[in-house]
């Protein structure tokens, strides 16, 4: 989603502007929830700038987590598979992520926290930039 390359055949309209996409997987993930994605994305997205009030993004409540912990470059939603992790929620980007994690759960969480990518967990590293 953020580091993958357009494919300029998966697009969407919304409000009046484009948004490219690397595959039909994250076209699918934008449609339950543009509006997050917006406000999670500024910087990917500025074609939306100024449209903030006209969106409603005030009212929309950001996650801690942001990134995937089995696909680190895959933003992560509301709508996003879960699991619990030291009673905590961490959300993961699709269903294929669920299952990648189910069978090394260790390896992901340790990555992830030495990335700074789980910041609802204890351990996680302060993301650099």
């Amino acid at each position: 989603m953020v580091g993958d390359e357009i494919d300029q055949e998966e697009v969407v309209e919304f409000e009046g502007k484009k948004v490219y996409f690397c595959c039909t997987a994250c076209v699918k993930i934008w449609n339950k929830n543009p509006k997050y994605i917006i406000k999670a994305m500024p910087k990917l997205l500025p074609q939306f700038d100024g449209m903030e009030e006209k969106l409603g993004l005030d009212k929309v409540e950001l996650l801690e987590q942001r990134m995937c912990p089995v696909y680190n470059e895959r933003l992560v939603t509301p709508d996003s598979p879960t699991v619990e992790v030291e009673g905590k929620t961490v959300h993961l980007y699709n269903k294929s992520a669920l299952r990648k994690f189910n069978k090394s759960p260790e390896k992901y969480i340790t990555k992830a926290l030495e990335e700074g990518l789980l910041p609802q967990l204890p351990g996680n590293k302060a993301k650099k930039g």
